[in-house]
């Protein structure tokens, strides 16, 4: 970015925040264009959103592991779909696993995510006042909110909500007449989708340029946190995918309302042929799993690039290999758009092509390797500091490894075939994705709401969270291996009528209480959260004792972030326990002519070159 664009940037900031002091509560927090107000609009709605999520897994649950248990004392809350035995409507049920599915990977991992961290930190730790367009920002927000409003209605119509699974597949998810919740309860999730696509591309525009164009001077692209690059990347990927789930979605609803055949062919319902001929339900697939392996990067690398930083600051020590992070992070860029029919392994595919995919699927594995070695060696023979994100950023890189390894059984196509619909893959994806990527979001909001908040969260109540939810998942899902080894097939209603998995009944029933447990310890979070945002203690300016930008801010900062100049940047993000200084960190803003020489030979010349840059 020029000087000339520097200065004009902060003329027109200095100019609205001459009107800042004139805004209503409704311009300044609810309609807002400050990329801080609207990353918190996104993180209120994603835990809102997790919780609700979360509850339906305990719901499903409960059917799952008491199977005999009478829920008559649900009827209040879910009405008809109790039924006349005190059970839970086979039908409600798969709406239950669909509507978890889509709230968890979309609504709370995806915008809960990706949207708080991306829109509050891309600005502050770039050296920008706000993102590059704060109108489109504030769309990108309501725009999300608006798919969540027609999400959560669906939970309350006659039919009930959509029933397809989570990656709604055709033919049930393409007629209406199907079931009940392939009524208007499809209709609903596909149009709620096409609004959160909509949020999704507006967002990613908005961080892609602001990342690009508003590097404060001095930032260049060597010098950005690991954060940024993540942000940065996965904008790139969402970019590229989500169109074409948006596709999908557009063609399955021609497919149900206006006779189309892009995904029906040769259907019968009550022994009537329907009309529809020529189409292909594995059309769909294909496009969907085109968005759907990315999304597991989407969710994944803004956990990693927190990861980095919060491991980083907590280890006082530089992240290792910080150019191989970056490279692993592009590889898994690219790679992500050229592994999706590993899903698709049982849909009858040539076993040639399956072999192709087979092997992508395995190549992937090396970048992500290349991560957590660079992790593992970050922390080894660091002075850690165990604060609850350090933690929970600890915690990532153990379920980015176990499930990780059993990624690998699962990229075989010989061996995906037997484990394909069985309670492996549940596990497994449940491990490296979704558990991952909430341990990053934990680790991001209890690192960053110093800084969001201006206060600090009780420690003690953040160890009892960690410890209970990391304990939890691992007795939730590492079960599921070995039932799914066993044979024990995903997305039954009921396991009762079959002997064969009656053996099961004692640890199902255990992993459903182990479930309950780990859904409990998130309302201590809930309660450490909100308690903590009027009741805290007020927070020092930089607790971490970080380097990057967002400390130099004032504790509360406004719309423009730097009441001034915005801070240059002299070095790399990641400068710890230097040899010579004086403190265990140096903040990017800090020039090299301001630190001890004798700290590395090549130092020597950067402040000689600092010297002759302002002579000139």
């Amino acid at each position: 970015m020029s000087t000339k664009n520097i200065e004009l940037e902060a003329e027109l900031h200095e100019h609205d925040h001459d009107h800042e002091h004139h805004q209503s509560f409704i311009t300044k927090y609810i309609f807002s264009t400050d990329h801080k107000i609207i990353a918190k609009q996104y993180l209120f709605t994603g835990i809102f959103w997790a919780f609700i999520g979360g509850l339906l897994s305990v719901v499903f649950r409960l059917q799952l592991g008491f199977p005999d248990m009478d829920l008559e004392w649900l009827r209040p809350f879910f009405g008809k779909w109790i039924t006349i035995n005190g059970k839970l409507d086979p039908e409600f049920y798969l709406a239950l696993v669909t509507m978890h599915g889509t709230i968890m990977v979309f609504f709370v991992l995806t915008a809960g995510l990706s949207g708080t961290f991306s829109n509050y930190l891309i600005p502050l730790q770039i050296g920008a006042r706000d993102m590059a367009s704060g109108f489109i920002n504030m769309l990108s927000y309501w725009f999300f909110f608006a798919s969540s409003v027609v999400m959560f209605i669906s939970f309350f119509i006659e039919t009930g909500p959509a029933s397809g699974g989570w990656v709604v597949y055709p033919p049930l998810s393409a007629l209406p007449q199907a079931m009940s919740g392939s009524g208007l309860g499809m209709t609903m999730w596909l149009t709620a989708m096409a609004l959160f696509i909509a949020s999704t591309l507006l967002g990613g525009i908005n961080y892609i340029t602001t990342v690009i164009n508003l590097r404060t001077k001095g930032m260049s692209f060597s010098r950005l946190p690991l954060t940024i690059w993540a942000f940065l990347l996965t904008a790139i990927i969402g970019l590229l995918s989500f169109p074409v789930l948006l596709a999908a979605a557009l063609l399955l609803i021609l497919d149900r309302s206006f006779g189309t055949s892009f995904y029906l062919a040769e259907i019968f319902i009550n022994g009537e042929a329907l009309p529809n001929m020529g189409g292909s339900p594995i059309l769909y697939q294909h496009l969907f799993w085109f968005l759907g392996h990315p999304e597991v990067y989407i969710v994944l690398l803004p956990a990693l690039g927190i990861t980095s930083e919060v491991i980083a600051t907590n280890s006082r020590k530089p992240i290792f290999g910080y150019r191989a992070m970056i490279g692993s992070m592009m590889g898994i860029t690219i790679l992500s758009f050229i592994v999706w029919a590993h899903h698709m392994f049982v849909t009858g595919m040539n076993p040639f092509l399956g072999s192709i995919f087979m092997l992508l699927t395995l190549i992937i594995a090396v970048p992500s390797a290349v991560k957590v070695f660079n992790y593992l060696t970050t922390l080894w023979k660091g002075n850690i500091v165990f604060t609850p994100a350090m933690l929970f950023s600890i915690g990532l890189v153990s379920f980015f490894i176990s499930g990780g390894l059993t990624g690998i059984f699962l990229g075989n196509s010989a061996i995906d075939i037997q484990l394909h619909d069985t309670y492996f893959v549940v596990a497994h994806f449940h491990l490296v994705m979704g558990s991952a990527a909430f341990f990053g979001m934990m680790a991001g909001v209890y690192h960053w709401f110093p800084k969001m908040f201006g206060r600090m969260m009780d420690e003690k109540l953040g160890y009892v969270h960690f410890w209970l939810t990391f304990i939890g998942i691992y007795l939730v899902f590492f079960p599921m291996h070995y039932i799914g080894i066993a044979g024990f097939p995903r997305r039954y209603y009921s396991f009762t009528n079959f002997d064969t998995f009656s053996m099961f009944t004692d640890l199902n029933a255990f992993v459903s209480v182990a479930a309950i447990i780990t859904f409990g310890a998130q309302i201590i979070f809930a309660f450490n959260f909100l308690y903590s945002i009027f009741k805290g203690r007020i927070a020092p300016a930089n607790p971490w004792r970080s380097n990057t930008l967002e400390w130099t801010t004032p504790r509360n900062p406004g719309h423009g972030n730097w009441p001034g100049k915005i801070p240059e940047v002299y070095r790399w993000p990641y400068d710890y326990s230097k040899p010579g200084a004086k403190e265990d960190f140096i903040p990017q803003n800090i020039p090299y002519s301001q630190t001890p020489e004798s700290n590395l030979p090549f130092e020597k010349d950067l402040v000689e070159k600092e010297k002759a840059e302002k002579e000139s």
